[in-house]
């Protein structure tokens, strides 16, 4: 599988270079709207309508046994992972599956969510989770909209970083339609040349409402200059472990059901000292196989890089176009995917 996982790499990179160099030259406009400390702006009507959801505690036992469900027999030892903490009050996995709808608003080449009229996006994430709810009857299903905030870019802008903000109406635009279908909102970084620190804090205003969550992207993430898109980024451990912090605190502070955050990947770079990564009863973290290409590619890259270093949970990303491109390759199903190890509670539509 190595040479395969060689040739992901590369394909990978080149469907990358098509997501960001179509924001080339919306740096000054999306900077001066989406951009500002969390303080200002705040929609406080908005949070305040958003009522937090029921904070009953976890059952433990159920908690123990589905995680060893999620193994799907696995006899190595590595999952469930051991010695991980509960969750506080109003954890979402692993009792549900989520399944996201990835992309965009001001592109339909980065997803299925800027690609499709909203109504009509709305209406194909409900039937994926259909889908999944048939597939595995036992597990229910939450649907979510997983939305670039923060996108790499071909132009490197006025400071340079290679990076777009989106504007915050954007936001609030993908907060509505996720209402309509009680959706859960993730906001996904791509760093560039900025960094997580700098990135994060600004999204402060909607990380506090129950029902938005985080991605972050390593792939973007140029720690030694390099233009994003010439080469695969990374994350260590450390970033990882301050976003995971930095959302811990803000359970804490707000009295908040535990916050998902989904850290992509798809090479073993892409994350580097996973085992210094800690987890928090406030945060569930997902690591998402974020490659594309035929069955056997994606299956090698899961077994390569997720299943032998655990964090928490896992999670997969399916390509719409890009499973698709070399007949005769096929897009994977819920029931193959359900057949993997550990099970993938956190499902992505691309």
């Amino acid at each position: 599988m190595k040479l395969k996982t060689l040739m992901l790499t590369s394909t990978m990179l080149a469907s990358s270079l098509v997501l960001f160099v179509n924001c080339t030259g919306n740096t000054k406009a999306g900077e001066a709207k989406g951009s500002g400390s969390a303080a200002k702006g705040t929609d406080t009507a908005q949070t305040d309508t958003i009522a937090k959801k029921d904070l009953t505690p976890i059952d433990t036992a159920k908690y123990d046994s589905l995680l060893k469900k999620l193994a799907n027999g696995d006899t190595t030892g590595r999952w469930p992972v051991k010695k991980q903490p509960y969750p506080v009050a109003g954890a979402i996995l692993p009792y549900n599956r989520v399944v996201a709808f990835y992309g965009n608003l001001f592109s339909k080449r980065m997803g299925i969510l800027g690609e499709l009229p909203p109504a009509q996006m709305l209406a194909k994430l409900e039937g994926e989770v259909k889908a999944w709810e048939k597939a595995d009857p036992g597990m229910p299903v939450k649907p979510a909209l997983h939305y670039i905030a923060v996108v790499a870019q071909g132009d490197g802008g006025a400071d340079g970083k290679y990076r777009y903000r989106m504007p915050f109406k954007q936001i609030d635009t993908v907060l509505s339609m996720a209402k309509k279908i009680d959706a859960l909102v993730f906001l996904d970084v791509q760093v560039a040349l900025s960094n997580i620190r700098a990135e994060l804090p600004l999204l402060e205003k909607y990380l506090v409402m129950p029902q938005v969550h985080f991605g972050m992207d390593p792939e973007f993430s140029m720690k030694d200059g390099t233009k994003p898109g010439k080469k695969i980024g990374t994350y260590d451990a450390d970033d990882v472990n301050y976003v995971s912090d930095y959302l811990a605190k803000l359970v804490k502070k707000n009295n908040l059901p535990p916050k998902i955050l989904v850290v992509h990947r798809f090479t073993r770079k892409m994350l580097t000292n996973y085992n210094k990564i800690k987890l928090h009863p406030e945060v569930q973290v997902v690591i998402d196989m974020d490659g594309w290409g035929e069955p056997d590619l994606k299956l090698g890259t899961y077994r390569n890089f997720l299943f032998p270093e655990p964090v928490q949970f896992t999670g997969f990303k399916l390509f719409y176009k890009n499973d698709l491109k070399k007949p005769p390759h096929r897009m994977l199903t819920p029931q193959d995917v359900l057949k993997y190890k550990p099970q993938p509670i956190y499902i992505q539509y691309q």
